[in-house]
């Protein structure tokens, strides 16, 4: 197996995000101060605009990426620390009442490798910066890759989930009705 791969950055993201809202060192938070840390961010992600700025190098890069709606942006959790990546189990979310499952089994940024991957809407393209909204990366975050948003590329067909995201996904819309 090869023991290491070098990636190079092709751009910066430049967001009002400072911190992350739940680091893996936040402590053994209650269920209801997750939640409401996390509705909390996520409304103020939903309408945020940020910009993902591209290294002048690599120009031409994005021609024709504004015939899109929407792309998909691979970045660096560069504020996970180096001890962190080699956590193999975690509770989802921090939350003690869901299982403690594989760091793979989860979306947290706490993983050997924190390469994390968001869809979000293109806005704008002006030459090398791209405005987008509803991206969750905080300010300096690296961006690996960017890639158009096809939603018949990414479709996957009878998903199955399991039971505590099922159980996350469910509270959530009980509290969006409210």
């Amino acid at each position: 197996m090869v023991e290491e791969i070098i990636l190079r950055p092709v751009g910066i993201v430049k967001s009002e995000l400072k911190e992350p809202s739940l680091t893996e060192d936040s402590g053994d938070l209650s269920k209801a101060r997750i939640d409401e840390a996390l509705r909390k961010r996520e409304r103020k992600i939903r309408n945020l605009i940020s910009e993902i700025i591209i290294d002048d190098k690599f120009d031409g890069i994005l021609d024709g990426i504004e015939d899109f709606s929407h792309i998909l942006v691979l970045y660096w959790a560069h504020e996970t620390k180096g001890e962190n990546r080699n956590l193999i189990k975690v509770h989802p979310m921090g939350r003690k009442d869901l299982p403690l499952v594989g760091v793979f089994a989860t979306c947290s940024p706490v993983r050997p490798n924190p390469v994390l991957v968001t869809a979000v809407k293109l806005v704008e393209r002006n030459g090398n910066v791209l405005k987008v909204q509803g991206f969750e990366a905080i300010d300096g975050s690296p961006v690996i890759d960017i890639k158009p948003y096809n939603p018949h590329y990414y479709l996957a067909r009878n998903v199955k989930l399991s039971g505590w995201m099922k159980k996350i996904q469910r509270e959530y819309a009980r509290k969006q009705k409210l």
